[in-house]
């Protein structure tokens, strides 16, 4: 187990597994100077910065299943991969055309669009090498480690984040019902946050009340992140937000304020954070991470 789990609360924690994490991703991608070199320089130009939410949410939930943060840094790496790629594509001219990204010129206005296609593809394909780098000989092991696999691939494609892309942009302009925006975001958003309790789960093979109780909580998270993420694309500047704020309105997109007005989204966004932690409650300490990322998550103003 590493030395980490001996501190005292996960806030103290964080500083330990941001620096895990940054050697771990720094190590899963390819060194400046590797042919090709400005793919290469513009990929780790991409991962620069950035929150670390679904890392974090990783090695906390791993906390609550027991797991050693050995086994978390590859899926880790992984979801922030997926995570990385996809802002780069969203950035595109094709899809919401955006020049700023976490405080910086994005891919596509520093090198070009066909950069940006190609540092989305390769940060993906990424994702899953890393997965995979120490298949594990036991064959119990390694059927865990193909769950891992399964679940940040389906949180990835058309039944997930590429699929809520898609009918976010099918829906511009459109007033849509509740329940089809909340289907929207729960893939958009929603899979991949999601795919960071179940690779853990998958690695673990928990009882079931567990995996209940932290699929609820990540499927609620979800929600809770993208209500809360419109709401701050209304209140919060440019400067704020690290990347253009307004966008939403400007590309007349279908969001909670827009559809609920702006207090009962903000309301609905407080109390479907409420819902992520009352599902692990019964967990007790173990999921004091969890706990501790949810508030952590709730309280952020970009």
């Amino acid at each position: 187990m590493n030395s980490v789990a001996a501190l005292p609360s996960f806030s103290a924690r964080i500083a330990a597994y941001r620096s895990r994490f940054d050697g771990a991703l720094d190590a899963a991608l390819p060194p400046l100077g590797t042919d090709p070199a400005q793919l290469h320089e513009a990929m780790r130009y991409t991962c620069n910065g950035g929150k670390r939410l679904r890392a974090l949410l990783v090695y906390a939930a791993g906390e609550a299943l027991g797991l050693p943060a050995d086994q978390l840094d590859a899926p880790a790496v992984a979801v922030e991969l997926i995570h990385a790629y996809s802002l780069v594509h969203d950035d595109l001219p094709a899809m919401d055309d955006d020049d700023l990204r976490r405080g910086q010129p994005t891919v596509h206005k520093v090198w070009d669009d066909a950069m940006g296609v190609l540092v989305g593809d390769a940060l993906q394909t990424l994702a899953f090498e890393t997965l995979t780098h120490s298949i594990p000989a036991d064959g119990e092991a390694a059927r865990r480690l193909l769950g891992v696999i399964k679940a940040l691939a389906h949180a990835s494609g058309s039944l997930g984040m590429v699929g809520g892309q898609a009918v976010d942009i099918e829906s511009e302009s459109q007033r849509i019902p509740l329940e089809r925006l909340k289907s929207l975001h729960a893939r958009k958003t929603g899979a991949l946050i999601l795919s960071c309790l179940q690779m853990p789960l998958a690695l673990a093979a928990p009882a079931a009340d567990v995996v209940e109780a932290l699929t609820t909580y990540g499927r609620q998270l979800g929600l809770a992140y993208q209500i809360q993420d419109d709401v701050l694309d209304i209140t919060q500047s440019t400067e704020q937000l690290g990347k253009t704020a307004g966008k939403d309105v400007a590309q007349e997109k279908s969001t909670y304020p827009a559809l609920l007005g702006f207090d009962a989204a903000k309301a609905l966004a407080e109390q479907t954070f409420a819902d992520a932690r009352a599902a692990v409650a019964g967990l007790g300490e173990k999921a004091e991470g969890l706990q501790w990322l949810a508030l952590e998550i709730e309280g952020r103003n970009h």
